[in-house]
């Protein structure tokens, strides 16, 4: 671990906290109680910081310096807010073009997709606060700096975000190899739309898939009945591009 992707002790990342420091997340002792730990995990709810306990011997394997039983997680990046982001999109006369990725674990996979994305010209990157890959320096790496470039919007509330995507005119467009149609087939690319893909074993969560306006899937034509979430991100997101240019 590069030292200066991390903050140790309460007082240090209370203080980034307060000057503004963007946090990928924070871990904290399991056992650690008291009025300083209350204050923190109050500060990194206020400030909407993923945070998770852990057990000690988890932190001593990141440092073993006196991390009073705290470690923070430098981001690379600044996050952005759909609410702020997408009417900004819209003022710039251009129909919004999202991605949202759920349980993509891989930091490789993550940064390849976000190279693609950046790529293809989408707006945004959504991507749930839990059980995501982190957004390191592997990450951007991985992206070949497109984390750096593409702004990634990151929500709490998975639900809600979506449905305030509904709200501001965006088609919601689910890829699952289940669907009967394919992906060319929908006449909505061109409009508002946002492309959500869940993981290779488990795809989109159920609650997900109630909201969405569209499902597709990618033809395929060989046994192997799944593609990798890279590449099928790659695909759909590449038919997006091909119809906005071609129309």
């Amino acid at each position: 671990m590069n030292q200066e992707e991390i903050i140790i002790g309460i007082y240090p990342i209370l203080e980034g906290i307060d000057s503004g420091k963007e946090f990928q997340r924070v871990f904290i002792q399991k056992d650690l109680v008291g009025d300083r730990i209350k204050q923190l995990i109050m500060e990194l709810k206020r400030h909407q910081i993923p945070f998770q306990k852990v057990p000690k011997e988890k932190l001593y394997r990141i440092s073993r310096k006196n991390h009073q039983g705290v470690i923070g997680f430098i981001s690379p990046i600044s996050y952005y807010q759909a609410e702020h982001l997408i009417p900004e999109i819209y003022e710039a006369g251009i129909p919004p073009a999202l991605l949202f990725l759920d349980g993509v674990t891989d930091v490789r996979n993550f940064g390849a997709i976000a190279r693609s994305a950046e790529c293809f010209g989408f707006h945004a990157i959504i991507v749930p606060e839990k059980g995501m890959a982190p957004i390191n320096a592997e990450a951007v790496k991985s992206s070949s700096g497109a984390l750096l470039r593409i702004p990634i919007i990151r929500t709490k509330h998975i639900r809600s975000t979506l449905n305030f995507l509904k709200e501001s005119g965006i088609h919601l467009i689910g890829c699952s190899e289940k669907s009967p149609k394919p992906i060319h087939e929908l006449d909505v690319l061109q409009e508002p739309c946002c492309l959500l893909l869940g993981n290779e074993h488990e795809g989109l969560a159920p609650e997900t898939i109630q909201i969405l306006d569209s499902i597709a899937q990618i033809p395929m034509v060989g046994q192997t009945q799944s593609l990798n979430v890279g590449a099928s991100a790659a695909i759909v997101m590449y038919e997006v591009l091909k119809q906005r240019i071609m129309n």
